[in-house]
C-alpha cells in the first residue's frame, strides 16, 4: 500500500513538473518578439544595423527580439498575415497591401531631415548627356532602364506611373526602351547605373542618400534627372491583434533610438509615430495602377 502511494505521489510530481516545463517553454516562445524586413537593401549591407537594433529593442522592451531579413516582399506580408512575425518593416506599397489583406497597423516611421517623407528618384551616370527626364526619353529606344523590386513604391510603383503617363512604359515586356529590368533592391540599382550596365534607374531618395553617406557611392557620380512628389516614409507595422500597451512600448522604443549605425542604415535622422491614414495617397496610387489585386513579387 505504501509503495503504491509512493508511486502515485512521484507520478503526480512528474506530471506537475512536466506541466511547468511545458508552460515555461510556451511563455519563452511567446516572449520572442519577431520583426520581418523587406529586401529594400541587400542583407549584408544592413547587418551591423540589424544586430544593433535587435539589442537595442531587447533592452528597451525587456524581452527577446529577433529580426529576420526576408528575400521577398510577399514573404513579409504573408508572415505578418499568418502571425509568424509580430512586426514588419514595409515599403509604403507593401504596407497598404498588407493592411488590405490582414488589417496590419502602421505605428512608426522614420524621419529624414526631421520630416517623415522621401522621394522617388530617376538617376543616370554623371557622364551621361541627359539632365532631365524629357531628354532621357528622347533617346528611349537606345536605353536600358532599371527599376528596383516590382513591389517597391519608389523603385517601381511611382516612377512606373510617371513613365506610363508619358506613354513609354506599361510592363517589363511592353515598353519603348531598349530593355527594362528589375534589380531587386535599391543599392543594386545604384551600382548598375554606376557600372553603366543600365543607363537610368529608379531609386529611393533616402537609400540613395544613405549609400552616399556611408561612402558606398559618391553623389557626384550620378545625376538626379527626375524627382517625385513627397512620399510618406516606410512604416513599421504590427498585426491587427497587437494590444495598445505593446504598441506604446514599441513607439517609445523606436522614438528613443539615437544610434547612428541604425539610423543611417534606414536613411533616417530619427523615428516618429504614424498611422494608416498617412498612406492614403499610396493606396490611391496602388489602386490606379491595379496593384491592390495583384500578388507581390516573389
Amino acid at each position: 500500500m505504501r509503495k503504491c502511494l509512493l508511486v502515485i505521489i512521484v507520478f503526480c510530481i512528474l506530471i506537475v513538473g512536466c506541466s511547468k516545463v511545458a508552460e515555461t517553454e510556451k511563455i519563452e516562445e511567446r516572449d520572442v518578439f519577431t520583426i520581418g524586413l523587406i529586401p529594400s537593401q541587400s542583407e549584408g549591407e544592413m547587418q551591423t544595423a540589424i544586430n544593433k537594433l535587435t539589442e537595442d529593442l531587447r533592452e528597451k522592451l525587456n524581452r527577446k527580439v529577433e529580426i529576420e531579413h526576408f528575400p521577398s516582399y510577399n514573404g513579409v506580408v504573408e508572415a505578418l498575415n499568418y502571425n509568424h512575425i509580430d512586426m514588419a518593416y514595409f515599403g509604403p506599397l507593401t504596407y497598404v497591401i498588407a493592411h488590405e489583406r490582414s488589417s496590419a497597423k502602421a505605428i512608426v516611421t522614420q524621419l529624414v531631415d526631421n520630416e517623415p517623407y522621401y522621394y522617388s528618384y530617376i538617376i543616370v551616370h554623371a557622364d551621361s548627356k541627359w539632365n532631365t527626364l524629357d531628354e532621357l526619353l528622347d533617346a528611349k529606344q537606345d536605353l536600358n532602364f532599371a527599376f528596383g523590386s516590382l513591389s517597391s513604391t519608389s523603385g517601381s510603383l511611382i516612377p512606373g506611373i510617371e513613365l506610363k503617363k508619358r506613354g513609354v512604359f506599361v510592363t517589363e515586356d511592353d515598353h519603348e526602351f531598349k530593355s527594362v529590368r528589375y534589380t531587386g533592391s535599391h543599392d543594386i540599382t545604384a551600382q548598375s547605373v554606376l557600372n553603366k550596365t543600365v543607363d537610368a534607374g529608379a531609386i529611393d531618395s533616402a537609400i540613395f542618400n544613405s549609400l552616399v553617406k556611408s561612402g558606398k557611392i559618391a553623389k557626384e557620380q550620378f545625376k538626379i534627372i527626375w524627382k517625385s512628389d513627397k512620399l510618406f516614409q516606410y512604416p513599421w507595422a504590427v498585426n491587427a491583434e497587437t494590444d495598445e500597451e505593446t504598441i506604446k512600448e514599441l513607439q517609445k522604443a523606436f522614438l528613443s533610438i539615437t544610434d547612428k549605425d541604425i539610423l543611417n542604415a534606414f536613411g533616417a535622422s530619427g523615428f516618429t509615430k504614424t498611422s494608416n491614414k498617412d498612406y492614403e495617397s499610396i493606396r490611391k496610387a496602388a489602386i490606379s495602377d491595379g496593384r491592390m489585386d495583384d500578388d507581390l513579387d516573389e
